[in-house]
């Protein structure tokens, strides 16, 4: 049985099992995408198309490279030492890895909420207001600080206590800070890597709903290893696998009605029914 799961796991996707879209839908794009850290390779020819203004989850198991993806699409994985990424990666049909793309920008435009809440040691105001005055915004920044924490529903929790300190917030409350701090600057791409993992179930249904609400105005690309989160808050989702040699590839991807209701590929019904994983 062990020999048969690592054959099995080997094997590559078949390209039917990886859904295309319309060049005019699509907001980010990896072509033939591998990355290195030194000389262990962690995800290898990926190629994936996100669509503008709905919801992408990343599932799979652990060590199959979710989390290095998802830092491709806005060049986090370079602040790691010996991190090498090739291929491409293509925003709005612009690929943001040429030596002429300033990283700063792209993180502003593709924005991201990590896994543990991180707010700076600073005020509620200046942790929403941070990336705005980077930018040199000239406009009305209250206006926008209000607006951001609305938009992470958070504003009527923190209206009156701005000028607190962002860490004095509860645990679910500072990651709808962090959320609220990214919408801020306006982003097309909102990036999340296990938003909700450390969050109770009350905030991780907060975050969730979120999510559903703020699709329509940007797209979301999740990481999660919650199949039920997934199943909820996603349109499609992407599985990522590996074999005996712990490369990450995707292996299907999807709408969510076939990817959990009928999976083309034996290893993600193996996945998503809790066979394997």
């Amino acid at each position: 049985m062990v020999t048969t799961t690592i054959q099995t796991l080997s094997q590559e996707a078949k390209s039917d099992n990886i859904l295309s879209f319309d060049p005019a839908e699509v907001v980010l794009e990896a072509r033939a995408l591998t990355v290195s850290y030194g000389s262990k390779v962690a995800i290898e020819g990926i190629n994936f198309q996100v669509p503008r203004n709905k919801v992408v989850a990343l599932i799979g198991p652990s060590g199959t490279g979710k989390s290095t993806l998802i830092r491709c699409f806005n060049r986090m994985n370079e602040l790691i030492p010996g991190a090498r990424v090739r291929g491409n990666v293509l925003f709005s049909g612009n690929d943001i890895y040429t030596p002429a793309t300033d990283p700063t920008e792209v993180r502003f435009r593709i924005g991201m909420v990590f896994q543990r809440p991180n707010p700076f040691p600073k005020n509620i105001y200046e942790n929403v207001a941070f990336g705005l005055r980077i930018n040199g915004f000239k406009g009305d920044l209250d206006e926008v600080v209000e607006k951001s924490l609305i938009r992470a529903a958070l504003w009527d929790e923190v209206k009156d206590r701005l000028k607190d300190s962002g860490l004095s917030l509860s645990g679910g409350q500072q990651q709808r800070l962090c959320l609220a701090r990214a919408l801020a600057v306006d982003p097309e791409v909102v990036l999340m890597d296990e938003p909700a993992s450390s969050l109770d179930p009350i905030s991780t249904a907060r975050i969730e709903d979120l999510i559903g609400e703020l699709s329509a105005q940007v797209t979301i690309v999740i990481v999660t290893h919650n199949m039920q989160q997934a199943a909820r808050v996603a349109d499609y989702a992407a599985v990522l696998m590996a074999g005996e040699e712990r490369i990450g590839r995707l292996i299907e991807y999807g709408t969510n009605d076939q990817v959990f209701g009928a999976p083309k590929d034996p290893r993600t019904e193996a996945y998503v029914t809790g066979r394997i994983g």
